[in-house]
């Protein structure tokens, strides 16, 4: 059984930090070609509320990687089970995810990523779990720092479910 223990960012919150790191984004890069690349599924609605945000013009893209399946631990293998449709070569690219957990995902994907020529490349990420790093993963915009708990909501799931919560809560799984 899976209970919400406690709610850490209500939506309100998260408005305001998304709002923020937006502003942050659009000065960086105003007078450049910006490309976001959405790692679903977890970022697909951080990705829309940035992109409302953002005061300059952007494209985006998405990437379906996961190192987690069905369970609330990541496997550290990562699967890319869609890639992108543009090609990156000579363009700004601006990596868009919910949380980094180990970093193990983000890294890989930039790695690949790097081999592609992309003019730059960053990240973004709403959530830092910076206690379970495992790689030393940069990522130029940052929203919150987060205990080493299991997390849901505004696009975080646990076995699917709880995407659609407009908050980001701790969740308690007991048997």
């Amino acid at each position: 059984m899976i209970e919400i223990q406690e709610i850490l960012f209500d939506e309100q919150t998260i408005a305001r930090k998304v709002q923020e790191l937006a502003e942050r984004i659009s000065r960086d890069y105003a007078g450049k070609e910006l490309l976001l690349v959405s790692i679903l599924k977890g970022a697909f609605i951080f990705t829309g509320d940035l992109v409302r945000s953002l005061t300059i013009p952007v494209a985006v893209d998405f990437l379906c990687a996961s190192s987690y399946g069905m369970s609330t631990e990541s496997s550290r293998t990562i699967n890319i089970k869609k890639d992108l449709d543009s090609d990156i070569r000579g363009k700004h690219v601006l990596l868009v995810d919910t949380i980094i957990d180990t970093g193990e995902t983000l890294n890989c994907i930039m790695n690949i990523f790097a081999e592609r020529k992309p003019a730059s490349l960053q990240a973004v990420a709403l959530l830092d779990k910076k206690s379970r790093r495992t790689v030393d993963v940069p990522v130029k915009y940052l929203g919150f720092e987060i205990p080493d708990k299991f997390v849901v909501g505004y696009g975080l799931d646990c076995s699917q479910q709880y995407r659609n919560l407009k908050y980001i809560a701790v969740i308690k799984i007991s048997e």
